[in-house]
């Protein structure tokens, strides 16, 4: 009888990784409260040893073993540092300065208020076993998951106001500077939580190496055409995730700075919008499906939930809280301070990327992961609905201010 090699086991798992999201999302037409990428990652929680592999062993042995499972975590590793290092380029924050009062108060607020609200659940979680990692120190937990709770996911945000047709409005455009701001925090405050006093020589080592070599690395990309420039990107990418992983910071914080580095107008626009669609389509697919196999019921199922749930009262309220002290503070029309209050509440994907640093660095439990992905899941899925009919009441209220001949 023919023996079923990795190979063959692994192309299985490229099946299920593809089919199953995409008739679940096709067929339920989720594309409301949850876009595809959403139920990417519900589906990779479904796939883990959590659920159908608690319910269905063999299936689970049979598919995701050791050899198939290193594979997939190669992929999806190098998948989410493209997708990390595009998120990079198309950071622009010549807005965010061109309004930086504005800005720096509303991303201040709205990241900061859901940070406290976070970190005092957090703190809350440390009173019981089960949640902290075994490298984690306490105020490392707090911060970690504090900032879990205090994310917007850029790249989703973008995606989610293209469906509402307002990211090149006034609205939308305002909406971006405010998640570039955090977006940069989030990764700032990343690399504090990570900073390894055993190893602060070798980090110190890797930024002032890193400085050099971007100012190298930046005449190279101004000398060359654009077609030689895509492949040196990739070899920067490389080199900056290897040298951040080496340090002990992480490969996606050397891939989020090799990105940072990188002026967005040195490539057309449009190849860069279709290579961060192509990475969503053929690639991702399986960082969601082997994040999903990370997550774990070890606490107890109904405690996760708990947790989850927690974690997403936390998130939801204080990021509304502090989007409503911004609006107040800058006297906002009525009603913006609530659209942009739920659109911000995208969590998915740039906060599981987070969690799975928090992860790596066994800074936080397997529990403590899976109760983020499903904070995050369900923090993702609320921004559409709610925030659709609060722009329908702005949209009108905006259209009875308007002056008629």
């Amino acid at each position: 009888m023919h023996a079923v090699s990795t190979m063959e086991v692994f192309l299985i798992a490229m099946a299920i990784i593809f089919c199953v999201p995409f008739l679940i999302w096709r067929l339920g037409r989720t594309e409301y409260f949850a876009p595809l990428v959403v139920v990417q990652i519900i589906t990779g929680i479904l796939l883990g040893p959590g659920i159908l592999g608690a319910a269905y062993p063999g299936y689970y042995s049979f598919v995701f073993t050791p050899q198939v499972v290193q594979i997939l975590n190669g992929l999806g590793g190098w998948a989410v540092m493209l997708f990390v290092l595009i998120a990079g380029i198309e950071l622009d924050l010549s807005k965010a300065w061109a309004n930086k009062r504005e800005s720096g108060i509303t991303a201040g607020l709205a990241l900061g208020v859901p940070l406290v609200f976070g970190g005092l659940a957090a703190i809350g979680m440390l009173r019981f076993p089960g949640w902290i990692g075994l490298s984690g120190q306490p105020w490392q937990f707090v911060v970690g998951v504090g900032m879990a709770c205090a994310v917007t996911a850029l790249p989703i945000l973008i995606l989610l106001m293209e469906k509402l047709d307002i990211l090149r409005q006034p609205i939308g455009q305002r909406i971006l500077r405010y998640a570039s701001l955090d977006d940069i925090a989030i990764w700032g405050v990343l690399a504090l939580v990570l900073v390894d006093w055993e190893r602060i020589g070798r980090q110190a080592g890797f930024l002032l190496a890193f400085a050099v070599a971007c100012v190298l690395f930046r005449k190279l990309m101004r000398a060359i055409p654009e077609r030689d420039r895509w492949y040196v990107m990739l070899i920067w990418l490389a080199v900056c995730a290897f040298g951040a992983d080496w340090s002990g910071l992480h490969y996606m914080v050397g891939a989020f700075l090799a990105g940072v580095v990188i002026d967005a107008d040195w490539f057309d626009q449009a190849d860069m919008d279709r290579l961060r669609h192509n990475v969503l389509l053929v690639i991702m697919p399986v960082f969601f499906l082997s994040t999903g196999l990370r997550t774990a019921w070890s606490v107890g199922g109904a405690t996760v939930f708990i947790a989850a749930l927690v974690l997403l009262v936390a998130a939801v309220a204080g990021k509304l809280a502090g989007v409503h002290l911004a609006g107040r503070l800058l006297k906002w029309k009525p009603g913006e301070a609530s659209l942009i209050g739920w659109l911000l509440q995208t969590k998915a994907l740039i906060m599981i990327i987070f969690a799975n640093i928090l992860l790596d660095k066994a800074i936080i439990t397997n529990a403590t992961f899976t109760a983020l992905l499903l904070m995050a899941v369900m923090s993702t899925m609320l921004s559409i609905p709610m925030a659709t009919p609060r722009l329908r009441r702005l949209a009108a209220a905006n259209a009875d201010m308007t002056p008629r001949d």
